[in-house]
């Protein structure tokens, strides 16, 4: 299971493949991220960028393996009067990257950021929208979840949903 979450728990599309292929062709946009209740300073600055392998065992005993492309972000103010960063400078970052550390464009995206003497926070993607003059990237917060309590809820909704229909409570 590959899950991602937001608050309420949702599972969405977060892959650096798809995050790249959104802001294709809009290299001379603004590209904004939105986290919590703020929105990145325009000083804001890609510190880390970390290709990982991950093989675990959740609580259940059920082993699990994913890639995933972790992007460190420090939110600070810009020390001039330099706008936001463009979506052309972001994904040249991660040109840079690729070429020495190769990344996994399927692999799950998360995103640590933080300003600087704060702790730093792990969301994932939530939306990428484009606008006409920049492009947000909206962060959702990854929760902490029991994957096996998880898939049974998941398991228990799908079945509860395909019930016979014609019921008041049906969905199907």
């Amino acid at each position: 299971m590959n899950s991602r979450a937001t608050l309420p728990y949702v599972e969405v599309e977060s892959s650096l493949g798809a995050v790249l292929n959104r802001l294709a062709g809009r290299d001379g946009l603004p590209l904004s991220i939105e986290y919590g209740d703020r929105v990145v300073q325009p000083g804001y600055h890609v510190t880390e960028v970390k290709a990982g392998s991950f093989a675990t065992l959740d609580c259940g005993g059920n082993p699990d393996a994913w890639q995933e492309t972790v992007l460190q972000v420090e939110d600070i103010s810009a020390t001039d009067d330099r706008p936001m960063m463009t979506a052309g400078k972001f994904r040249s970052i991660l040109a840079q990257v690729d070429k020495k550390v190769r990344l996994d464009h399927d692999a799950r995206l998360t995103i640590e950021i933080g300003r600087p003497g704060e702790a730093m926070q792990v969301f994932d993607v939530a939306d990428l929208s484009i606008h006409d003059d920049r492009a947000v990237l909206s962060l959702g917060v990854r929760a902490a979840i029991c994957k096996p309590r998880h898939r049974a809820e998941q398991a228990s909704v799908a079945s509860s949903c395909c019930a016979p229909s014609g019921g008041p409570n049906s969905c199907c």
